[in-house]
């Protein structure tokens, strides 16, 4: 199973600049690997694969020798990412959702790079990086298993840290608890359980939309970097919140119940044109049902994904299915005269799916 830690690094004034310098010879080489695809298509049909931008790499280090400023296996990853791009387009073009084909990186918009399991070394409370040096690391917890890869990152505020990509191939199996539960998210609360417990919605956008429609006022008057960096650190804090907020309450959870049945959403096409899509977005359902995933595979739980459709609008005591606009928020079954709330009926819904599919 592959995990990820990640530890801030305090990389010095000279070493931020190496740091910098390398990310910048990836972006340029991401953008001249793009083209050369693009290119090669459009001119002569011809599609260039990965391996052969690999190749291609080594007799471009002739030509534009300050690429040899980074690692060869960080360069190689470059191309890598671009072959990734592609087939998320194309994978998205065959599911007729909206593709979003791979784009040139604009300055500062490249802002990692992956080692892998070469050209990095970690010491005590040191990283030593290829051609950067030793940089301070904060290491707050050990890392637990072989490490694969690391990736170096560096946010809007300049802070740059260490990923470590782990196999680890011991579970920590929690004991059983002979419980299953069914969730529903929605936006009146973030979730429903089948067993009546509502978890508010925090709307941490919300929270801080008036600090931030001032902020974004000023800085559209004056693009300055101190406006810039308050703009920044306001939006790197709200989604620090949100990831605070899923991975506490996606532990709880895993440590109470043997089953867990979610839906399986297509976030991306519920917000396609959606007056309520920053709310969604906002919500953070995905980022929960991805922390769940993998702290389930983790302790040994079961998750079961079901699909989403007339979750909301089927009886969960008789079947009968009930239309309902999303104003309404009570279930009432004409059939067997159930009248509950409706995200309730719907996470009891979900709990029957997901067990039945989990038999």
């Amino acid at each position: 199973m592959r995990k990820t830690f990640q530890f801030r690094i305090y990389p010095n004034k000279y070493q931020k600049q190496i740091l910098n310098d390398q990310l910048e010879q990836c972006r340029w080489l991401y953008n001249h690997l793009l083209e050369q695809k693009i290119d090669s298509w459009k001119n002569n049909q011809v599609s260039i694969s990965m391996y052969d931008q690999h190749k291609y790499i080594t007799q471009l280090k002739h030509t534009n020798p300050s690429i040899k400023l980074v690692y060869s296996q960080v360069l190689q990853d470059v191309a890598t990412r671009i072959d990734l791009a592609f087939q998320s387009f194309f994978r998205r073009c065959k599911a007729k959702e909206n593709p979003g084909f791979p784009r040139f990186k604009g300055e500062d918009r490249y802002d990692s790079m992956t080692f892998k399991q070469a050209g990095f070394q970690l010491k005590d409370k040191k990283l030593k990086i290829f051609k950067v040096g030793s940089i301070k690391i904060v290491k707050h917890r050990a890392i637990k298993g072989e490490i694969k890869t690391l990736t170096i990152k560096r946010n809007n505020l300049n802070q740059w840290f260490a990923c470590f990509s782990v196999e680890e191939n011991e579970q920590k199996i929690l004991p059983k608890t002979n419980k299953s539960i069914g969730i529903d998210v929605g936006l009146e609360s973030f979730a429903t359980y089948s067993d009546g417990t509502k978890i508010d919605n925090p709307r941490f956008l919300k929270q801080s939309e008036e600090k931030l429609s001032s902020i974004q006022s000023q800085y559209s008057k004056h693009k300055g970097k101190k406006v810039k960096k308050k703009l920044n650190k306001l939006y790197i804090k709200i989604s620090n919140q949100r990831k605070d907020f899923c991975h506490k309450l996606s532990r709880e959870i895993i440590n109470n119940y043997d089953i867990i049945c979610i839906e399986d959403l297509n976030i991306n096409k519920m917000v396609k044109n959606h007056q309520l899509a920053k709310t969604i977005y906002d919500a953070a359902w995905n980022q929960f049902a991805q922390f769940l995933i993998y702290k389930a595979e983790e302790a040994g739980r079961a998750i079961v994904q079901v699909n989403p459709a007339y979750t909301s609008q089927d009886c969960s005591s008789c079947g009968y299915r009930v239309a309902k606009k999303l104003s309404e928020r009570e279930h009432k079954c004409p059939n067997c005269g159930l009248n509950m709330d409706r995200d309730l009926n719907a996470s009891l819904n979900i709990l029957r799916l997901g067990t039945s599919l989990n038999l």
